[in-house]
C-alpha cells in the first residue's frame, strides 16, 4: 500500500510524524522514532518568554537559552535521517523574525508557527487579532526559505476566512489544533493551579470537522495535532483531508514503536477498503463533496439532535 503523502512540500513516506513534546530532548527516544518510522519530528515550541535575557523568563524561572534549543536542532539533524520542523512561540514581531531566522540557521527542515494566544483585553476586537497574525506570518515568510506552517487554536469567529488568508500570508501548512491548557481554581489556596491533560480520541471530533470544512479550499498543506491515538483516528484525518497527522499521547503511553503499529493499522483498513493509494482516500469525505457545505453542516447538527436520548441510571 502507498502511504506516501507531501506535507508542506516535504515527501513523506506516510503521514504519521510525533507531535511537538519534550520526546526530542532525549536523543535515545528521538532514534526510536526513527526506527519505529517516524515521518518527520516536530520539535517542542521556544517561547520567547523562556529565552535567557527577557524579564518574564528571569522573573518566572522559564530560562531556557536559545543556543541551547538551537544545538538541540543540530544534534537533531545530525541524529536522524527525517525532516525535523522546529516551534516556535513568539510574543513580539522582532521576536518571531530572529528566532525564526535561527531556527532556519540550526538546519531545520521547516518552522511551525505555534500561535497560542488568548485574548483577554475587552479593548482588542477579532479583526486586531487576526490582523497581528496575519502582520507575523507575512514578515516570517519574507525573512525564512524553509516552509512554515501556522498553529491555530479553534476560536476564530471564520476559520475558512482566516485559512484563505494565511494562503495568501504565505503559510505553507495549517496545524488544527493548539491546545489551550485552561487552568483550574483550588477554592482552599484561592489561585488558579495548572491543568494538564494528554489528549483523547474525542479531541479528534472537532478537528476533523475543521480539516473536513477546509480540505480543497486552501493551497495549504493540513495536519491534524491531537486525538490520533489509533489507526482509525488516522483514517478519520486521512479521509477528511489531513497531509499529515501529529502524535504525541499515543507515543507517550505505548513507546515510539507504536507508530509503526498505527501505521499497519493504516495500511490495512486502505487496503481493506479498496484503496489505491493514500492519497485516494485522501479528502475523500470532505466539505467540498457536499453541494451545501452549510445545509450539510446543519443537517448534520439536527440529526445528532433530534435522535440522542440520554441513558438515564437504573434505580
Amino acid at each position: 500500500m502507498d502511504l506516501s503523502t507531501t506535507y508542506l512540500g516535504l515527501k513523506l513516506p506516510h503521514p504519521l510524524m510525533s507531535g511537538a513534546s519534550p520526546l526530542v530532548d532525549d536523543l535515545d527516544l528521538v532514534k526510536r522514532l526513527e526506527d519505529a518510522g517516524t515521518a518527520a519530528i516536530v520539535m517542542h515550541s521556544v517561547f520567547e518568554e523562556q529565552i535567557a535575557g527577557t524579564q518574564q523568563a528571569a522573573h518566572g524561572g522559564f530560562v531556557v537559552r536559545a543556543d541551547r534549543y538551537l544545538e538541540q536542532v543540530r544534534r537533531l539533524k545530525e541524529t536522524v535521517g527525517v525532516p525535523v520542523i522546529g516551534s516556535l512561540n513568539g510574543t513580539t514581531p522582532d521576536g518571531w523574525i530572529d528566532y525564526a531566522q535561527q531556527v532556519e540557521d540550526a538546519g531545520a527542515d521547516a518552522l511551525e508557527m505555534n500561535f497560542y494566544h488568548v485574548a483577554t483585553d475587552p479593548e482588542e476586537s477579532g479583526d486586531l487579532v487576526e490582523a497581528r497574525l496575519l502582520d507575523i506570518v507575512e514578515r516570517v515568510r519574507r525573512t525564512v526559505t524553509i516552509p512554515i506552517a501556522v498553529k491555530l487554536a479553534p476560536f476564530f469567529s471564520s476559520l475558512p476566512h482566516l485559512a484563505r488568508q494565511l494562503d495568501t500570508a504565505g503559510a505553507d501548512g495549517l496545524v488544527l489544533f493548539n491546545r489551550f491548557y485552561q487552568p483550574d481554581i483550588d477554592p482552599e489556596m484561592l489561585e488558579a493551579v495548572p491543568r494538564l491533560r494528554l489528549s483523547t480520541s474525542d479531541d479528534l471530533l472537532l478537528r476533523v470537522r475543521w480539516i473536513a470544512i477546509l480540505s480543497g479550499r486552501v493551497r495549504a498543506s493540513l495536519a491534524i495535532s491531537g486525538g490520533v491515538l489509533s489507526g482509525l483516528d488516522a483514517v478519520k484525518a486521512i479521509l477528511a483531508g489531513a497531509h499529515a497527522v501529529q502524535m504525541v499521547t499515543a507515543i507517550y503511553e505505548h513507546g515510539p514503536e507504536y507508530l509503526a503499529v498505527v501505521r499497519r493499522e493504516l495500511g490495512h483498513w486502505l487496503d481493506q477498503h479498496e484503496y489505491g493509494s493514500l492519497q485516494d482516500a485522501q479528502g475523500s469525505l470532505n466539505l467540498t463533496r457536499r453541494p451545501d457545505a452549510s445545509s450539510f453542516e446543519r443537517d448534520k447538527y439536527l440529526h445528532a439532535v433530534q435522535f440522542w436520548q440520554p441513558r438515564m441510571a437504573r434505580s
